[in-house]
């Protein structure tokens, strides 16, 4: 029997209008039915909390549902939390603590970090700084098959989570929020992440937690940001939504995409991140430089001085693999069209010159991303991914203008041609008779005018001749 979902409610910035967000709780559960809990983000309490917080505090008044809430983020409310490691600060109302995990007894765990971004050492009372962000992972990710925690809470946004999505309205994720939220929200893959401080309302689209193709499929996480409590902008500072905890959840429900899922906004930002802590390459000597043989053993490295380590004699060159048969693709064979090729890049090769499995090309590719500290994601989008996908997997793949990424999985028979019968159905190019790719043949005069009429169009958009 399935768990039944806990119905939960997050809200912004409530800055100490406590009658206005209870107010409005009542209101929805009036409407809709009692929810589990309310999940605050962002400043609690602020100048003109006294009065209301008052009688809160003295148990005059009782929140309508249990409320958990976030710690300061300036040094004036902080004298409103007794205990900054957390506490109970009236019925109903609990301080969850500078950071970590509460896991309640459903189930249900979510992690937690008070305040704002500080560079300073220890952190002041009211902000967190990276030690902080960096205990609170090693606590979390050193728990045995750790895979994510349902729900983080904080206060500002995660820099960069506008990247690969829709737009974030007037708010610039480049250049708001904390970079040590992104980073804590990579790690800990949330399946809702919540915030505030920016007095705005942003619901980002799902984004993914694993490489497409290289790593096994993980659940989706989704960032909401939250506005304050009752502005006159009327954007919307609570939200409602159902959740059952991951841990009772069945493992392929679990980790279904949904079609609108993007990829993950932070991995350029960690990959930065990797590349600024790592070495350049072995020893650290800044001027050692490698390349790629695919004459060589697959995962070796050429120094390129030419010298080979150790006392070894040298090896007579291997002569390059022979096509076993006609191959239209490989620049090296001579039944390749080179009069319909628009550009050779010097740095990527997704087609090799010399006729290789897709297996080989995979391991090539691997090595030297490995060799260079390039992420294979990098790969300009002109490279072609079937040289990258595992070998022997058939699959059929699409990259919308939109940016979205569909990809599918064969299993049993397949049209052959179904994408080029899609492209020419009456719905999209209207041209019926294009699916059959021998009915598009021409001339070779008429195709190499092609080639050229594209070669001098797509010259701006030609990731090989930038520098």
């Amino acid at each position: 029997m399935a768990a039944a979902p806990l119905r939960v409610l997050a809200c912004g910035d409530v800055e100490g209008r406590l009658e206005a967000l209870f107010g409005r709780v009542r209101a929805v559960q009036s409407k809709s039915g009692r929810f589990d809990m309310l999940l605050c983000v962002g400043s609690f309490f602020g100048s003109t909390s006294a009065t209301e917080w008052t009688e809160y505090r003295t148990g005059a008044k009782k929140a309508p549902i249990p409320t958990f809430v976030l710690g300061a983020n300036d040094p004036e409310t902080m004298s409103y939390f007794p205990d900054i490691s957390g506490c109970e600060l009236a019925e109903n109302i609990t301080y969850l603590g500078r950071r970590g995990l509460y896991s309640g007894t459903s189930g249900l765990q979510i992690a937690y970090l008070s305040g704002i971004e500080s560079q300073d050492e220890p952190a002041p009372a009211y902000s967190f700084s990276a030690k902080d962000v960096a205990e609170l992972k090693t606590s979390l990710l050193s728990t045995p098959n750790f895979k994510g925690v349902d729900i983080l809470l904080t206060s500002p946004w995660p820099r960069d989570v506008g990247t690969f999505a829709n737009n974030a309205g007037e708010i610039d994720t480049k250049k708001c929020g904390s970079k040590l939220v992104s980073d804590l929200a990579a790690s800990l893959k949330p399946r809702y992440h919540f915030a505030a401080l920016e007095k705005a309302y942003y619901e980002r689209l799902p984004y993914r937690n694993h490489t497409v193709l290289q790593e096994t499929p993980q659940h989706v996480s989704r960032f909401i940001a939250l506005a304050d409590v009752g502005n006159t902008s009327k954007k919307k500072y609570l939200y409602a939504f159902s959740i059952v905890p991951m841990s009772l959840m069945d493992p392929a429900e679990l980790v279904k995409q949904p079609q609108d899922v993007t990829e993950n906004p932070y991995q350029k930002s960690r990959k930065e991140a990797q590349k600024s802590r790592a070495p350049l390459c072995a020893e650290e000597e800044p001027a050692c430089q490698y390349f790629f043989d695919l004459n060589k053993h697959q995962g070796k490295k050429r120094p390129s001085d030419g010298k080979e380590g150790g006392n070894s004699q040298p090896k007579q060159a291997k002569k390059p693999p022979q096509p076993t048969g006609p191959c239209w693709f490989c620049l090296a064979s001579p039944e390749v069209e080179k009069h319909l090729v628009v550009s050779i890049g010097t740095h990527v090769i997704p087609v090799p010159l010399d006729h290789c499995t897709s297996e080989d090309i995979k391991e090539s590719f691997i090595a030297q991303a490995q060799d260079q500290q390039i992420d294979l994601l990098e790969i300009p989008e002109h490279s072609d991914i079937t040289q990258l996908a595992p070998p022997g997997t058939p699959y059929f793949y699409v990259e919308l203008d939109t940016g979205e990424k569909l990809f599918h999985r064969i299993r049993g028979r397949f049209p052959l041609h179904f994408g080029r019968e899609v492209l020419a159905s009456a719905a999209l190019l209207a041209l019926p008779q294009r699916a059959d790719w021998r009915r598009c043949a021409a001339e070779r005069p008429q195709e190499a005018a092609q080639a050229r009429a594209f070669r001098r169009d797509f010259q701006p958009f030609d990731f090989a001749l930038r520098a």
